[in-house]
């Protein structure tokens, strides 16, 4: 079954460009990873503040592993400071 994922993060509004710079490195390693159908970053054309990952996975198993790579869990590490707030990371599954 595949899983799609949004996951939305509002910066700090001194913080875009390293952010962008942070996402887009995950980004790049992420789309090689196996079971990866669709990674893509947006920013918000109102709010540059406010950007979304829009994902799409073979499986949850392999969202899960992508949690786990060193890539994910470096970028998470460093959002102290360049965020506003948590991530809101969302999943769902394709009905139709």
């Amino acid at each position: 079954m595949n899983i799609r994922v949004v996951a939305r993060v509002i910066t700090l509004p001194n913080k875009i460009e390293e952010f962008k710079a942070l996402a887009l490195n995950l980004v790049e390693a992420t789309r090689q990873e196996d079971g990866c159908i669709q990674y893509e970053l947006l920013q918000n054309q109102s709010d540059a503040t406010d950007f979304t990952f829009v994902e799409a996975w073979e499986s949850e198993a392999a969202w899960n592993l992508h949690l786990n790579t060193p890539h994910f869990l470096d970028a998470a590490s460093q959002l102290d400071g360049l965020v506003a707030s948590a991530p809101d990371i969302r999943s769902y599954k394709l009905l139709k």
